[in-house]
């Protein structure tokens, strides 16, 4: 399949351009439900890869992890908004975990957690547990091209796809960006 100016194929048949976890997600679901194109990885960051694509930034959606604290107790939660959208982390994102104070996890940290590369972070693959906050505009979408767990490559799925992956909760998140 063609979107932008990029090939898409199968994400099973091609697990070398996949984080080890993604590879074994895609796995486990319906062969057709996730593409895969590589790309460069040097363009890997959204509005880089938009223009270099032809892809419209309400056209991906950027995967975010963040932290969520109530006293001792820590949560991890991927949070999902078209790029074109800033998530509102301090209101939706903090109620829905029910937490006192959420904030972006650490640059660092996030691979480590995911197994997955900055810059590459996607729900598919993510830890058992961990929650998935889909916004309502990206759930509702056709196509979408998110992270592979890689900055070499992109993932092409549909909304649906990403609502119905195990943790997802479908919620009003997005801010449109300023």
């Amino acid at each position: 399949m063609r979107f932008g100016s990029l090939d898409f194929a199968p994400a099973a048949d091609h697990p070398e351009l996949l984080a080890p976890p993604v590879a074994a997600a895609v796995a486990e679901l319906p062969r057709e439900a996730v593409l895969v194109s590589a790309i460069d990885p040097e363009a890997a960051d959204t509005a880089v890869f938009c223009e270099r694509y032809g892809i419209g930034m309400d056209e991906g959606a950027n995967c975010v992890i963040v932290e969520g604290r109530r006293g001792e107790r820590v949560v991890h939660a991927a949070v999902m908004v078209r790029g074109a959208d800033r998530a509102d982390v301090n209101g939706a994102v903090r109620r829905f975990l029910d937490v006192r104070k959420v904030s972006f996890a650490a640059f660092e940290l996030a691979p480590v957690l995911t197994g997955m590369v900055s810059g590459g972070i996607t729900p598919v693959g993510l830890p058992d547990g961990w929650p998935i906050l889909v916004d309502e505009a990206v759930a509702a979408a056709p196509n979408l091209i998110i992270g592979s767990g890689v900055r070499g490559s992109k993932l092409l799925v549909s909304g649906a796809t990403l609502a119905a992956l195990r943790g997802a909760a479908v919620l009003p998140l997005a801010r449109v960006a300023a």
